[in-house]
């Protein structure tokens, strides 16, 4: 009896540290907590940016092993910029989209961002981002609850119209549609034309009735809204780089486990680096599609126009001081 009651006893000590781990040797101790993040935007589904965020949505489910799902809201679902800018900052949603120059709201001396001629393209802006001076500012954004994941090419912006531009001196006295927002209103101004604000709905008729004589977008958006039926000619000006943040809620970054961090920091490098080649290639192909539509493209000398906009640079430094300019020049 005494020989069987040992030998349980020595059954009973080589078990404990089973049940001491919780008898689930194999699985992990603590599964990751799901998370659900919603990434909200202006343009509608079918564009370039929801595509982007498709394959955001898809990385980072599989790289989280299905503990992050993302849920997009394309169109302005769950507001404009502004306002799920700082829904994001408040931890209320979790991720958006966002041009560098657009945080000039709550940072001024970003504005510089949007500035028309600042940068000579996309990589130029990146390459500032990655400067002493750049890695500052994403400091101060997440300080304000913004944390920039990875950037994407979102076009440049070119000018149509009704007479060729073969130089600047072309855009004296034209009557050219801008946004009512301070880059786009300078761009037609320190360029000669006569800068008129009008909502955009409302464009493709008064380029048609020649109420204004050209306007200024992005091709993909000369594309979309049909521009080349009635603007006989498009000039790659170039003035001002769009690019597109992925950006989240600093608040909610910090709440993830490390592995969803990096499963989140990854998925928006792939997207981005889809919405770049995405965005590069279309603008190649639109302007083949322009010409067989009939529209002249020019390429006009942008010394002239980058020249003719230094007083805005002057203002911005006698505001906000060279360290901004100084880095987007040593980065050129």
């Amino acid at each position: 009896m005494k020989k069987v009651l040992s030998i349980v006893a020595l059954l009973c000590l080589i078990m404990v540290p089973v049940f001491a781990n919780g008898g689930n040797e194999g699985t992990t101790a603590t599964a990751e907590k799901k998370v659900e993040l919603k990434l909200g935007f202006q343009a509608n589904a079918g564009s370039n940016e929801y595509l982007a965020a498709e394959v955001f949505a898809k990385e980072v489910e599989a790289l989280s092993g299905g503990s992050v799902t993302c849920k997009i809201y394309a169109g302005g679902q769950l507001g404009d910029d502004r306002s799920m800018l700082e829904q994001v900052a408040a931890g209320a949603m979790e991720m958006v989209y966002a041009e560098t120059g657009r945080f000039g709201l709550w940072i001024p001396e970003a504005e510089i961002f949007g500035y028309p001629f600042m940068f000579d393209n996309f990589d130029h802006l990146l390459r500032t981002m990655q400067t002493e001076y750049g890695k500052k500012l994403e400091g101060q954004l997440e300080a304000k609850g913004w944390r920039i994941l990875a950037n994407g090419y979102n076009g440049t912006r070119q000018t149509t119209s009704n007479k060729k531009i073969e130089s600047i001196a072309d855009m004296k006295g034209m009557k050219l549609r801008v946004p009512n927002a301070a880059a786009n209103l300078n761009f037609a101004k320190y360029s000669g034309a006569a800068p008129t604000p009008m909502p955009f709905a409302e464009v493709y008729l008064a380029l048609k009735t020649n109420a204004v004589d050209g306007q200024e977008n992005p091709l993909s958006t000369i594309n979309a809204q049909k521009f080349y039926e009635v603007q006989k000619y498009c000039a790659l000006t170039g003035h001002i780089i769009n690019d597109n943040n992925y950006v989240i809620s600093e608040k909610v970054y910090q709440k993830l486990s490390d592995n969803q961090k990096t499963a989140v920091s990854e998925a928006a490098k792939k997207a981005a680096a889809f919405h770049t080649a995405k965005f590069t290639q279309d603008e190649t192909d639109l302007i083949k599609l322009f010409q067989e539509q009939g529209m002249i493209i020019t390429s006009p000398d942008k010394a002239p126009f980058r020249e003719a906009s230094k007083p805005m640079i002057d203002e911005y430094i006698a505001k906000y001081g060279d360290a901004a300019v100084k880095a987007i020049e040593s980065a050129r």
